[in-house]
């Protein structure tokens, strides 16, 4: 771990390189390593694990998942970080590797080798819930992810039925994974700082997990029952089979989308996929 403890602070890097966060690439640094550490404990990565980090920028986060052991891809969309993340990578044994693409369009099993991957990020604010969208959905399942997002993204992960916060997000997510909000980030914990705080969810996948048929079926209900929360889940419904929908999945069809659990969800997925093979 020589190499890494001989690296400059990152605000002299940054210095050094002339860099600034982007705000168009939803740019936020961290830069404290007492952050970038508790989020790779939590991460529970170490010696030889492979993970995948997105948007590492200055690498504040990537330093911390080195110094657990851990062999690490970095995907990073803005150019102006390859320099700095090299000497990174110079001075870490080749334990890391940087692609420089966009996140939204790589293929997760070839950065992983085939093999098995955590992923462990700082997202970039204005592309982290289609992120987590694809790892829950796509053909790469994780070992697990440890995320940091905007605060009131991350509570609506989390969130439980009846809940302000709950809604299309919880429901596929809580489908898919274990999910947990293991640590909070205030706004001040950023250079520079955003205008809303943050946190950290750690999603480990669920070994019922539903099969890709059920879990795009899924987005297709969860899409209609909350782009029309307000309306009972009939009306709401209705382009899917409406009440009929409702009866064969065994929930009440004058109830809102707000009231019904995962398991309901996953009942009206299964409905229709049903409906349509009929």
């Amino acid at each position: 771990m020589s190499g890494l403890e001989d690296l400059p602070p990152l605000r002299d890097t940054l210095a050094a390189h002339d860099l600034l966060a982007k705000k168009s690439f939803g740019q936020h640094f961290l830069l404290d390593l007492n952050i970038t550490r508790k989020i790779a404990r939590l991460a529970e990565v170490g010696p030889g694990d492979r993970v995948i980090e997105v948007g590492p920028g200055p690498g504040g986060l990537t330093r911390a998942l080195l110094e657990t052991g851990a062999v690490v891809t970095a995907v990073e969309m803005d150019p102006r970080f390859e320099p700095l993340l090299n000497e990174l990578a110079a001075a870490a044994d080749g334990r890391l590797s940087l692609v420089i693409a966009d996140a939204l369009t790589v293929d997760e099993t070839s950065l992983a080798q085939g093999g098995p991957a955590a992923i462990v990020s700082n997202l970039p604010y204005n592309v982290g819930t289609p992120l987590l969208i694809k790892w829950l959905t796509g053909a790469f399942t994780p070992t697990s992810m440890t995320l940091m997002f905007q605060k009131e993204v991350a509570e609506r992960i989390v969130a439980p039925p009846g809940s302000d916060a709950y809604g299309r997000l919880a429901v596929i997510a809580q489908a898919c994974a274990e999910v947990r909000l293991v640590m909070d980030a205030p706004a001040r914990a950023f250079t520079p700082p955003p205008k809303v705080d943050s946190a950290v969810v750690r999603l480990k996948p669920r070994a019922d997990r539903p099969a890709p048929a059920l879990l795009t079926a899924l987005q297709t209900v969860t899409q209609a029952a909350f782009g029309q929360r307000r309306k009972m889940l009939r009306s709401s419904l209705k382009v899917l089979g409406g009440e009929a929908l409702c009866v064969v999945a065994g929930l009440a069809p004058d109830v809102r989308a707000e009231t019904i659990g995962v398991e309901g969800f996953l009942a009206l997925a299964s409905a229709l996929i049903a409906r349509r093979g009929d």
